[in-house]
């Protein structure tokens, strides 16, 4: 017996994994997390205000 199949559903599912995978790509290449760039802002902004306050003296 054929198993019927909603092929809405499949092309859905099918475009979901894909969007999925090309997503997963993109964070491995391109990116760092939010908490990781927020992260990074601060300590640049703090390492600009030592150096500031050591200019000053």
């Amino acid at each position: 017996m054929v198993k019927i199949v909603n092929l809405n559903k499949a092309r859905k599912t099918r475009d979901r994994v894909k969007k999925r995978a090309q997503a997963n790509e993109n964070a491995v290449k391109f990116g760092l997390t939010k908490a990781q760039k927020d992260l990074n802002r601060t300590r640049g902004e703090k390492s600009a205000r030592v150096l500031d306050g050591q200019e000053k003296e």
